[in-house]
């Protein structure tokens, strides 16, 4: 099996929202998935409200939620298999949350189809930020609360890499045998999650490509 996570020695990028978004407005296959302004393509598991707009953020907040992306049609949302997805992320003081993929929508309670790369780096949760939870984690926080980065999720065939700031944070090879809807490379949706109460924390620049640049 192969399987690294890279402890980091930190050094922080202050990345932009112009870091890789000149990249998704152009025509190399990017989808944009959220546009600012609207949760058009969204739906929300449960507690709709913990899910704002702000300044062209989207905000997660309150008790925990997920939103997933269905697309024009939620009862026949896109399935991404290969794809790598980008996300502008700013997380606040002690908060949690997630960027699902690999996944399904489901009506409430925690995902139970596909992976999640974490977003926490404070939160009392040990793992952190570009962990493939459950899988591969880290546990050195690879950026800082209140400071925009920019998280990646690039899956090829069985293989997992999760970047932020452009340094790969995990790699991981799926081995032969793995069984199950949970944490089993396939292809699905995308979810973002608000954990808890205490929690706070603000995506844009949302998108995703069906052809994931080579990472060899």
């Amino acid at each position: 099996m192969k399987k690294a996570c890279l402890v980091l020695t930190i050094v922080l990028f202050g990345a932009t929202a112009n870091s890789i978004g000149a990249e998704a407005a152009g025509d190399g296959g990017w989808i944009t998935l959220f546009d600012g302004t609207s949760l058009k393509g969204w739906k929300a598991s449960e507690l709709p409200q913990n899910w704002k707009i702000e300044d062209g953020k989207l905000v997660a907040s309150g008790a925990r939620t997920h939103l997933f992306y269905v697309g024009d049609d939620e009862k026949n949302p896109p399935e991404f298999g290969d794809f790598h997805f980008v996300a502008d992320v700013m997380t606040t003081p002690g908060s949690n949350s997630g960027i699902y993929f690999h996944t399904k929508f489901q009506e409430g309670g925690w995902p139970q189809i596909g992976f999640e790369a974490q977003v926490n780096n404070s939160h009392g949760d040990p793992v952190k930020t570009g962990s493939i939870y459950h899988i591969v984690k880290n546990y050195v926080p690879p950026a800082k609360d209140n400071e925009w980065f920019t998280e990646e999720i690039i899956v090829q065939g069985k293989n997992i890499k999760t970047l932020v700031n452009g340094k790969i944070v995990c790699d991981y090879t799926e081995p032969p045998g793995v069984t199950g809807p949970m944490e089993k490379v396939s292809k699905g949706t995308f979810a973002l999650q608000a954990h808890d109460p205490k929690s706070v924390t603000y995506y844009k620049n949302i998108r995703v490509n069906r052809n994931p640049k080579s990472m060899k």
